[in-house]
């Protein structure tokens, strides 16, 4: 499948939309993150397909393996605003929406912006604030606003959260509701390196002799340069089988005996507007299967839930998710 994948993306196609900038721009982005961050293609592909999608992400893995240090130098190389709060335990809704502030001078109540309001947010450990401050991230990731005594404060574009957890089995950590679930893009999981990756890890933070990261990384790509590669993602081709592909897997995830809950119609459009992104980053102006197969499984990660009879089992939401693919026909 790999090889078929990759003899697709080298075919030089006359296409409709001018990609060529685009594909310049993700190739740079991958160069500069490169030459901090070891590995981790997957991981850094997804993050700039959810950016081209204006998807949320949520990133899970265990303590040190690189997961806010990628968030924050992927961050680096757009030429937007950052901002990055710590979720604990004792975090309030005002702590990160803002909150009303009486102006003696003029004797009226003025709203103070929380570090919600800014273009990339790094939200480190999410999982580890109750329910109440979850709750008030609803409005803010699905209509991109903000609603504050009457008042509604709309984000400036792009507005995107990058989410990291760690595993839920572990101590101080609060399952997240599963509306909040459904609205990020992508759940990805980040896994340890393999022994050579870890040579060249240590490697390079011996060669770097203490400069940070940070400064490494130089801005690539501007919100109007962005603006202009999501207008292009927009008109790639997708053929009425390709949608019925998604649709087929989709519907098939509600009714399949392993999985207790499916994936919703927001699953489907998430997996729509993902396929379009990786088809564009590798130059192409239409839709393949194999796009839909790459989307997939980040996009279902955290919306579909194995039965608890599997769950027992040691299955993964992975393994059912490859499984259903592996059982619809693909289009040809």
């Amino acid at each position: 499948m790999e090889n078929n994948e990759q003899t697709t993306n080298n075919l030089n196609f006359d296409n409709r939309i001018p990609l060529e900038d685009l594909k310049n721009a993700v190739n740079e982005i991958k160069t500069e993150l490169a030459k901090v961050i070891v590995g981790q293609h997957n991981f850094i592909e997804l993050l700039i397909v959810s950016l081209l999608v204006d998807g949320h992400v949520l990133i899970e893995g265990v303590p040190g393996i690189a997961k806010t240090i990628t968030a924050k130098l992927f961050a680096k190389t757009l030429k937007t605003e950052f901002s990055r709060i710590q979720f604990t335990p004792d975090l309030m809704p005002s702590d990160i929406l803002g909150t009303s502030i009486f102006n003696v001078k003029t004797s009226e109540f003025e709203f103070k912006k929380g570090p919600i309001f800014s273009n990339i947010i790094l939200i480190d450990e999410i999982n580890r604030a109750p329910a109440k401050t979850q709750a008030a991230m609803f409005e803010t990731m699905e209509e991109r606003q903000v609603t504050m005594d009457g008042t509604t404060y709309p984000m400036d574009a792009p507005f995107i959260i990058l989410a990291t957890q760690n595993p839920i089995e572990q101590e101080g950590t609060y399952a997240l509701p599963e509306a909040q679930l459904d609205r990020f893009l992508f759940k990805i999981k980040v896994d340890y390196p393999s022994v050579e990756e870890e040579v060249q890890i240590i490697q390079t933070h011996h060669e770097r002799k203490g400069s940070t990261p940070k400064e490494l990384i130089k801005g690539i790509v501007s919100p109007k340069q962005l603006a202009d590669f999501k207008s292009k993602i927009q008109d790639v081709i997708v053929e009425e089988k390709i949608i019925k592909y998604i649709a087929d897997i989709i519907t098939k995830t509600r009714n399949h005996p392993h999985l207790y809950l499916g994936g919703s119609p927001r699953a489907s459009i998430a997996t729509l507007n993902s396929a379009k992104a990786f088809a564009a980053i590798n130059g192409r102006d239409f839709v393949i299967p194999e796009d839909i197969k790459k989307a997939l499984v980040p996009v279902l990660n955290h919306r579909v839930i194995l039965t608890p009879e599997r769950e027992m089992e040691g299955m993964t939401t992975e393994s059912v998710v490859n499984m259903i693919m592996e059982s619809v026909e693909i289009p040809r």
